[in-house]
């Protein structure tokens, strides 16, 4: 009876375990797309807004340069700012998603000391009990 009790001791407490990691894992997926929703809205309005500044700008500077020589020029260097502004965006967007943390890290990190617990209970221990019960 002693070892069926305690084999239901050992499934209750890796379930105990997994549910825990479960719920852990529910709350990180929540915040995540908390996250990842209110960045995109962001992100949406931000880019609304300053192609509108741009496109009002660029009108602004054309209207200026119109009447001279130098109009396709001012409308050049007009492109290659925002060519430039455009690269130097996408490089900070693409290190900002190379460079974040996983998502569900804190979750992984659970689960891996979970794995090094269980590791370190398989291993045999260093007394050897068999000399005391033969000796």
């Amino acid at each position: 009876m002693a070892l069926r009790h305690s084999v239901g001791d050992i499934v209750t407490t890796v379930l105990s375990m997994a549910r825990t990691r479960l719920e852990l894992f529910t709350l990180e997926a929540t915040q995540e797309k908390s996250r990842l929703l209110r960045v995109l809205c962001m992100a949406f309005g931000a880019l609304l807004f300053a192609t509108l500044a741009l496109l009002v700008f660029s009108v602004a500077v054309t209207l200026y340069f119109w009447p001279t020589e130098e109009r396709y020029l001012a409308m050049g260097v007009l492109a290659l700012i925002y060519a430039v502004i455009g690269a130097g965006l996408f490089i900070a967007v693409w290190r900002g998603v190379v460079d974040s943390p996983p998502p569900f890290s804190a979750t992984l990190d659970e689960l891996k000391r979970d794995i090094a617990l269980a590791n370190r209970l398989r291993e045999p221990d260093n007394v050897d009990d068999t000399e005391g019960i033969h000796g």
